[in-house]
């Protein structure tokens, strides 16, 4: 039977191998007008991923959501197609190189690859890389076939393949791109998250809406796109799409330009922009980073105001969980009136106990982080926010300990305690996401102190997977209650920073807030 079925195939093998062949000499034999000089160095860029590896940092560095999970994406079905095609494609099929004599001399690659022919490695990360981008964001993948089929196209024009070599690494490219699409869907294939809807008005020029712009926002670090987002080209592009809206501008070290007599802190000036909207029946609007968002949406619960998110600051957690990633996504939502109601979570001090109370939209934290922020925010102006982050890590492993708190009626020692308002998920590795922001949950994830303790805390210091080490105690509650926490303790929420009472009670407002975000068909 096998006999039979080889003899079966083999003239077709026979076929395939023969136009292979001939398709090979065909292009061999043909000259492209400046190819000759251009395509052998295209080639060499793109041996190993670099090529790649740099178009994906430039897509990153415009410094959009969509343009930075797209050049994610594409890396990652890069690696996917690169290893299988050297641990099993090449193995495999051990097809010779073809004979570079038919080639023109001044076209071949100075270094011939001494790896088995099929299928072709460039070929596939060409595929991958672009395929994978293209998942993501479909322009940027419309704008990258050009270079991935002229990469392709190099291993034949070259020498280095035949086409068949090439088209099988193509197709196994645009496969690992599939799967890896498959273990991370794409941000269009993700659960739509912040449910209930949400009764708001709908603004159609903005009129009714009072604005906070804290235009200091994103810009300590003083680099990059995040450091922009809060500048005049925002607020030039808010004031064209919504002409009739109230902006107050603000700036810690000016005041707020169009407020209401003078104030001088930002709680003061959402305050004022919150009364005025509450007297126009209208709506809270904030441009800004999580800590100027929280004090925005504590506002707007106080007068019963929709708040309007505008992303502005460095990482803008919670404007990236509804879904907002631009100011146009903000303003569509306003004009259409489409809103969520989304939970908030509280602490509060413990009977007779006086210190910080407020909300978090996103997480609350004890131990180790609350004091890594405070560093960290300390030095970033000067070093930039990643660096501070990792000196501020390596600082508090030098000098801190664990904290004692009472969780579950016991003291524990803890290097971290972290609260999640809804429940966090991790999609592969890339980085924790919420689904649903009025789960009523809080996700409580503690990091004991013990053994290689200060191994872990660094590892998530550099990651910012917090609360997802391996080694940890998780659980999903509806309040919880802390004891016994030192004097002298800090506690971080929303990325602000403050001193801790010695006990404190955490619960959930659920779907307190009204928030607009742009609905998904």
């Amino acid at each position: 039977m096998r006999t039979a079925v080889t003899g079966r195939w083999l003239p077709h093998v026979r076929r395939v191998r023969a136009w292979d062949r001939a398709a090979f000499h065909g292009v061999a034999a043909r000259h492209l007008p400046g190819a000759d000089r251009v395509l052998p160095r295209l080639s060499r860029a793109a041996n190993h991923g670099a090529l790649w590896f740099g178009v994906a940092a430039g897509i990153a560095a415009t410094g959009k959501p969509a343009a930075r999970r797209a050049a994610l994406r594409g890396a990652a079905s890069l690696a996917v197609a690169s290893a299988t095609v050297n641990t099993l494609g090449k193995g495999a099929v051990r097809r010779a190189r073809p004979l570079t004599d038919v080639v023109p001399v001044i076209r071949r690659l100075h270094r011939q690859p001494v790896t088995t022919s099929f299928p072709s490695g460039h070929a596939a990360s060409a595929s991958a890389f672009a395929a994978g981008v293209a998942l993501e964001s479909p322009r940027w993948g419309a704008a990258l076939v050009p270079l991935a089929a002229s990469v392709a196209f190099s291993r034949v024009y070259t020498g280095a393949h035949y086409p068949g070599d090439v088209l099988a690494g193509a197709a196994l490219g645009g496969g690992a791109a599939l799967a890896v699409r498959g273990l991370a869907p794409t941000h269009a294939r993700l659960p739509t998250p912040a449910r209930p809807l949400a009764d708001a008005p709908a603004l159609p020029d903005g009129r009714g809406l009072v604005l906070v712009a804290n235009t200091s926002s994103g810009g300590r670090v003083g680099e990059g796109a995040a450091a922009l987002v809060a500048g005049p080209r925002t607020l030039t592009s808010v004031r064209a799409a919504l002409p009739h809206a109230a902006i107050v501008a603000y700036d810690p070290a000016e005041g707020a330009e169009g407020a209401e007599g003078a104030s001088e802190t930002l709680d003061e000036v959402l305050e004022q922009a919150a009364q005025r909207a509450a007297g126009i029946g209208g709506v809270l609007g904030v441009l800004g980073g999580d800590g100027t968002v929280n004090a925005a949406a504590t506002a707007a619960v106080r007068h019963g105001l929709p708040l309007m998110v505008l992303p502005g600051g460095t990482r803008n957690h919670f404007a990236r969980a509804l879904g907002v990633e631009t100011a146009d996504d903000a303003c569509q939502a306003l004009r259409h009136g489409e809103a969520v109601a989304v939970d908030l979570g509280r602490f509060t001090p413990g009977p007779g106990e006086s210190g910080a109370a407020g909300y978090f939209l996103n997480t609350f934290s004890l131990g180790s982080y609350p004091e890594m922020v405070r560093i960290r925010e300390h030095w970033a102006p000067r070093l930039g926010a990643w660096l501070a982050g990792v000196l501020a890590a390596l600082r508090v492993l030098r000098t801190a300990g664990p904290v004692e708190a009472g969780l579950g009626g016991r003291q524990r020692a803890l290097w971290q305690l972290f609260v999640g308002n809804c429940s966090y998920r991790g999609l592969a590795l890339a980085p924790v996401r919420r689904y649903d922001l009025a789960d009523g949950l809080l996700d409580v994830r503690a990091l004991p102190g013990g053994r290689f303790a200060r191994t872990r805390l660094i590892t998530a210091a550099l990651t910012s997977v917090f609360g997802r080490s391996p080694v940890h105690s998780a659980a999903r509650l509806r309040r919880l209650r802390i004891t016994g926490i030192p004097t002298g303790t800090h506690l971080a929420y929303d990325g602000e920073v403050a001193p801790a009472p010695g006990e404190l009670f955490l619960d959930k407002h659920h779907e307190a807030l009204t928030v607009y975000r742009p609905l998904k068909a």
